[in-house]
């Protein structure tokens, strides 16, 4: 074995011997899922603050949501995920009703802000021992692993339609200027 080698040999091994630490202290899964919340968030609460006046009531055809609808939608499946990992939401907010609650691109951003966190709060409290246990998500078996990358999922379509909705509107995203 060559001596050179040696470095690289004892990285491995406290490589090894670090990472499930790291899961434990919030790093890795639960930690990685934080973070992309953390952007999903900057990119809807921008969205929602670009779009204000009557960008808030542009619907591309009948039938499909407004923008406002889509920004409110969003907040209300980060209540109803929570729910889900056994995080109720707010006693008297109406995450059914929400969707349809305002056009008022403040109300909608702060809106926003609170069901992020709320997700967030939940997420944070899954323990690495958890996070591969089962359950369902609209109907389909998954691990809460699974469901918290189907929330990010639907985040992210979220995000592209807003972002078209946007873009329809002659309105460049915030992060894009």
């Amino acid at each position: 074995m060559n001596v050179r080698s040696w470095p690289a040999i004892v990285f491995c091994g406290l490589a090894v011997l670090v990472a499930p630490l790291a899961l434990v202290a919030g790093d890795g899964f639960v930690g990685e899922a934080e973070g992309r919340l953390g952007q999903l968030e900057e990119k809807f609460t921008g969205l929602a603050g670009a779009m204000a006046g009557d960008k808030q009531t542009y619907r591309p055809g009948e039938g499909v949501r407004s923008t406002s609808e889509v920004l409110l939608h969003v907040a209300s499946a980060n209540y109803f995920v929570a729910r889900a990992f056994g995080t109720n939401p707010p006693e008297g907010l109406d995450v059914r009703g929400l969707e349809k609650s305002t056009t008022d691109a403040g109300e909608i951003k702060s809106a926003l802000v609170k069901s992020f966190a709320h997700l967030r709060g939940a997420i944070g409290k899954l323990s690495v021992d958890e996070a591969d246990s089962a359950m369902k998500l609209f109907g389909q078996d998954t691990t809460k692993r699974g469901a918290v990358s189907m929330a990010l999922n639907h985040l992210s379509e979220h995000l592209g339609q807003s972002i078209a909705y946007a873009r329809v509107n002659g309105v460049t995203p915030p992060w894009n200027e």
